[in-house]
Formats: structure tokens, sequence, C-alpha cells
């Protein structure tokens, strides 16, 4: 009865799926590369992601349908962070417009419960891109200056959590503890 519908929604769960395995190549990357604040956006949209996959997936199985976990492409292997952000706008236009779509054919072929559920998948994509291009605008306007800032924050965040350790560390070991000077 829903064979349609499951055919649409394993396409929209190998998207998601292609996502979160791209989104994840992108957070490991800028993570080495030190920009902390575009690793962690991409972690938590990828987060988001699976979420998005994993309720496809309670529609398929409620829909007694086999949930395919194949990937719609491949992880394209991508430094540059322009370029990463470029990417990832166009991935999340392309999931807005699928989701549009499978909303329409879901209508037409009388399944609302799909059709709503791709309408706020949708919504969610377009949150996911604005993000996107409000970063890729960022990176426009103050260039390189905007990625050295994220460098220079994990540093200081990775300096004052040293720092911290190093005067718990003297603490302990360093000074005497109650009356007879010893630790114990």
């Amino acid at each position: 009865m829903h064979e349609k519908s499951i055919v649409l929604l394993n396409k929209a769960v190998a998207d998601e799926l292609s996502a979160v395995h791209q989104y994840m190549y992108f957070h490991f990357h800028l993570d080495d590369q030190g920009y902390d604040l575009l690793s962690s956006m991409f972690r938590r949209i990828a987060i988001k992601e699976m979420t998005h996959a994993e309720m496809l997936a309670e529609r398929i199985l409620f829909l007694k349908g086999e949930v395919e976990m194949d990937l719609a492409f491949p992880v394209e292997k991508i430094q540059d962070v322009m370029e990463m952000l470029k990417k990832a706008a166009a991935m999340e236009e392309d999931a807005v417009l699928s989701y549009n779509k499978w909303t329409n054919e879901s209508a037409a072929n009388a399944d609302s419960v799909t059709k709503k559920l791709f309408e706020q998948l949708a919504a969610e994509e377009e949150g996911h891109y604005d993000q996107f291009d409000l970063q890729m605008e960022q990176v426009e306007k103050f260039g390189e200056r905007y990625l050295a800032l994220q460098s220079i924050e994990k540093k200081q965040e990775i300096r004052s959590w040293t720092s911290s350790r190093i005067n718990f560390i003297k603490k302990l070991y360093c000074e005497p503890c109650g009356p007879t000077g010893f630790f114990f």
C-alpha cells in the first residue's frame, strides 16, 4: 500500500546518511586545522542529520518496509574551509528541493504523515542552509581574519585548560597539607 512512500523515505535516508558522513569528515578536518567553532557546527549538524535518518527509518518500519542503509554519494575529500561551506550549503539546498518534491509526491500518494515528515525536514534543512550561508558570508566579509580568530580562540582554550591543570598539580604535590606538612 505504501511502497512508493517507502522508496521515497529510503532515498531520504541515503541523503541524510551521506550528509552525516560528509559533515563528520569536515568536522574532523576543521578540528585538525584549529577551527573549533566551524568544526563544532559541522558536528552538531551531522548529529541533527542522524536524527533525521532515525525519524525516516522509524516511518519506514511503521509502514512495514525495509530500511536501506545505502549512501546517496561518497564523501568528497575537501580541506579548504570555503569549499566545505559551499559543498554543505549546496547539499542543504538539494535536500530542501528533494523534500519539497517528495512532500508533493506523498500528498499524491495519499500519505499525509510522510508528507508532514518531509515538510518538517525541509524546514530544518533550510535552517542548516542558513547556518552555512552565514558562515560563508563571514568568511567572505572578514577573510582569513575570521578563520584566524577561531584558531586563536582554540589555542587560548588549550592554554587556559593546561594552565589550570598545572596549577592544580602544583597545589596537589607542592603545597604541604595539614599541620604535619604531609599529604596523608
